[in-house]
């Protein structure tokens, strides 16, 4: 299960930092996300794919070590971060 190219470029577009940027911290949070989500929604129908539940699993702990190094780097993005996507509460 992945994203549409459509989709990862418009996400891509919205958190960037700079005009060419595919690879930071936030944008890398901000895919993984979307990813995160389209796979919540895929158990909800079906909830005996254990395969995929573990990707779910890899992709949540990569998006936590992501988040913990930008927390550790500069605060102020990490914040921006969370506030956005609306990680916490």
């Amino acid at each position: 299960m992945s994203i549409t190219k459509e989709l990862k470029t418009e996400v891509m577009q919205q958190y960037r930092r700079t005009e060419a940027d595919t690879g930071s911290p936030e944008v890398q949070v901000a895919v993984l996300s979307s990813r995160i989500s389209q796979l919540t929604e895929h158990f909800k129908l079906h909830k005996k794919d254990h395969a995929s539940r573990r990707g779910l699993l890899m992709l949540v702990s990569k998006r936590r070590r992501l988040l913990k190094y930008l927390e550790a780097t500069d605060t102020g993005r990490y914040a921006d971060v969370i506030k956005k996507i609306g990680l916490r509460k």
